[in-house]
């Protein structure tokens, strides 16, 4: 499995989905049922196929990602070949950017001195896909970008 199983919620929430998967197969409902029952680690297979085609799927239309931390926000645009980073740093550990009052501090002093702005590119590795990923797994959502978008604008201007 190359990204990680779907959990049994997704799993139920992707139920129409999976039959397809398993049609596409010529796997019949009593075949799947047969499968389960007798060979667990091919019916594991399945499921792990399935996974990485939807991660796969949800990967591939990723655009934007945002990793906030307390005192850090970190913005990405996932580009075809290379991925753009602006990030915010302040000093200050009574700035919460997690927090409603943080992100409204932030707003109220994006001049203020102790407010640093970072803008990087980086190349993806071999696998956009799986780099992606391991964002993702480390705690980096994705959205549809109006921040990145937003301070994008305030670094051009």
């Amino acid at each position: 499995m190359k990204y990680a199983r779907l959990t049994k919620e997704q799993f139920e929430e992707l139920h129409q989905e999976f039959i397809n998967f398993l049609a596409t197969q010529s796997i019949t409902a009593d075949e799947w049922k047969e499968i389960k029952e007798n060979k667990p680690e091919a019916a594991e297979q399945e499921l792990d196929v399935f996974s990485d085609l939807v991660w796969y799927g949800v990967l591939d239309k990723v655009k934007y990602l945002e990793h906030i931390s307390p005192q850090q926000i970190h913005l990405f645009q996932c580009n075809e070949n290379s991925m753009r980073l602006i990030a915010l740093k302040i000093e200050s550990d009574s700035v919460d950017f997690t927090t409603k009052e943080g992100f409204q501090w932030l707003r109220d002093n994006l001049l203020s001195d102790s407010l640093e702005f970072f803008n990087a590119k980086k190349e993806y590795s071999k696998d956009k896909h799986l780099d992606i990923f391991k964002m993702i797994q480390t705690g980096a959502n994705i959205t549809k970008g109006e921040l990145f978008e937003y301070f994008a604008g305030l670094i051009k201007g």
